[in-house]
């Protein structure tokens, strides 16, 4: 049985699969932890560190 995914949801997994190591204190999470948002015509993918909070925020614009 196929499963049909949007192209947000591939690319959230896509993030979720590789490897989350934070930016600042190099901490990496195992199991993903990507947020999507939609707004309009951006859709914000944001990833808040479980140890010392720091936030990553890749946004995509659609045109």
């Amino acid at each position: 049985m196929s499963v049909h995914r949007s192209p947000f949801e591939r690319l959230r997994a896509k993030f979720d699969e590789s490897e989350a190591r934070c930016g600042e204190c190099g901490y990496v999470v195992e199991d993903g932890g990507w947020r999507v948002t939609a707004a309009g015509s951006r859709v914000r993918y944001q990833f808040v560190c479980p140890t010392c909070n720091a936030v990553e925020t890749r946004v995509m614009r659609l045109e």
